[in-house]
């Protein structure tokens, strides 16, 4: 009798396993950008100053957000209204060491990325918001430790997906974001 009831138990719990359902593939998965760009893969170098060489400075995730053959730029992503630089949860971007963001000094740490883009320049703001779904929370006069306001760009092939990357320049790195056919780029200095 005890076996039985043991065997019908471990059946139940074997099928109440293998019925688990998870959920579909995000529309906007997931990504990251390091700077130095490849910093994910410094425990393939093979000598200890490549090792130092490929230290992490700037770690950003976001989610991609796809054009779908929608207007982004003013329609999608108003102007002139707080933007997550995303979807789903608010972008994140994570200082190692302490950088300057226009005449700001921020610490080394973990912030998050918002946008009040218009046609020709973006504010983007750099904030201690942590953690949030989308930009609802976001309270600019409260939680931003830096600004700085950046010209667009218009790019000559369409982006699909909402891109973020990195470019070394002489005294930092410029942080890249490009979807659509607008592109900006929001220096950061070492």
């Amino acid at each position: 009798m005890k076996t039985n009831f043991l065997i019908a138990a471990l059946i139940l719990l074997v099928g109440s396993a293998t019925a688990q359902e998870f959920p579909k593939m995000d529309a906007s998965p997931l990504d990251a950008a390091y700077y130095p760009n490849r910093a994910a893969f410094r425990s393939f170098a093979k000598t200890d100053e490549e090792k130092k060489a490929g230290e992490p400075k700037i770690r950003v995730l976001y989610s991609r957000p796809q054009a779908n053959d929608r207007d982004v730029f003013g329609n999608l992503v108003k102007y002139g209204e707080v933007w997550r630089v995303g979807a789903n949860e608010s972008t994140e971007i994570l200082f190692y060491q302490d950088v300057m963001i226009g005449d700001k000094k921020v610490k080394a740490g973990r912030y998050t990325v918002y946008a009040v883009p218009s046609e020709s320049e973006w504010e983007v703001h750099f904030s201690t918001d942590k953690d949030g779904w989308g930009q609802y929370a976001f309270k600019p006069e409260e939680s931003t430790v830096a600004k700085i306001t950046v010209p667009t760009a218009k790019m000559e092939s369409m982006v699909e997906a909402l891109s973020i990357m990195f470019e070394g320049v002489e005294d930092g790195a410029h942080m890249i974001i490009g979807w659509e056919n607008t592109m900006v780029r929001v220096p950061i200095v070492f």
